[in-house]
């Protein structure tokens, strides 16, 4: 992303508040239920992402990321591949006017190299448009991996200066096409029923509270996230410190 773009950017009104990550699983088997093509599942979960990016900022929601397309998922039949990028592409026409409307801040995070060269003119066109967004940094995993782009940054920092969690945190927002960190993530939310991270945000989710649900993306509502907030606002987060009742 480019050094203009990054003079751009607004501070997120209210800053700091909480960064909610998703891994939007489920949606291949949400359509094969319905005797439908596992590109229905991905068209409808398209209405999931709106009903959570409308109701995030009334969670306390400042970042809010979605791993939509991951490195591995190159290995998927090149039909649903196609699609899922036509998807994509389509979304970004369609909800950057919207995202300029309501204060969104849109960013692409992962490899661009491997896209074809209309969706990165899209993407580039809609961070430009919304960099000006300062309720809701809305960020979209596309050809990410996690353990890669680690491995760039750290080849990018080298040795010749000294290695510090601030300096290696913003090495890996470049090695992200992020102009600049995000705050480490607060609440990672996996839908689907399965309970891994799949190469997602490994590093900015060091500390990061996990919520697991059975239910399939396409499926997930507002108040399928009011119950994930509900369930981390009980959560105790120490960070590896004893908490302060228990040292009294």
């Amino acid at each position: 992303m480019s050094n203009d773009l990054d003079r751009t950017l607004v501070p997120l009104r209210g800053e700091p508040r909480l960064h909610v990550a998703i891994i939007m699983d489920g949606n291949g088997r949400w359509a094969t239920r319905r005797g439908l093509p596992r590109t229905a599942g991905h068209q409808a979960g398209t209405t999931a992402v709106r009903a959570v990016v409308e109701t995030a900022v009334g969670q306390g929601i400042g970042v809010l990321t979605l791993y939509a397309f991951s490195s591995d998922n190159w290995h998927r039949p090149p039909v649903e591949v196609r699609r899922l990028l036509a998807l994509f592409a389509s979304a970004l026409r369609r909800e950057t006017t919207r995202c300029v409307a309501d204060g969104v801040r849109l960013s692409v995070i992962g490899r661009r190299d491997r896209l074809p060269p209309g969706l990165v003119h899209a993407i580039h066109r809609a961070e430009c448009a919304t960099a000006g967004g300062d309720r809701l940094h809305l960020r979209v995993a596309v050809d990410y991996s996690a353990r890669q782009s680690i491995m760039r940054a750290a080849a990018a920092m080298g040795t010749a200066e000294e290695v510090t969690p601030d300096r290696f945190a913003e090495a890996l927002a470049n090695a992200q096409h992020e102009p600049r960190p995000v705050r480490p993530v607060d609440l990672l939310i996996r839908t689907g029923g399965e309970q891994r991270l799949s190469d997602f945000l490994l590093w900015e989710c060091a500390y990061a509270e996990l919520y697991f649900t059975p239910t399939l993306w396409p499926d997930f509502r507002e108040a399928d996230l009011a119950a994930a907030m509900a369930v981390y606002g009980q959560r105790e987060r120490r960070f590896g410190a004893v908490p302060v009742r228990a040292s009294a």
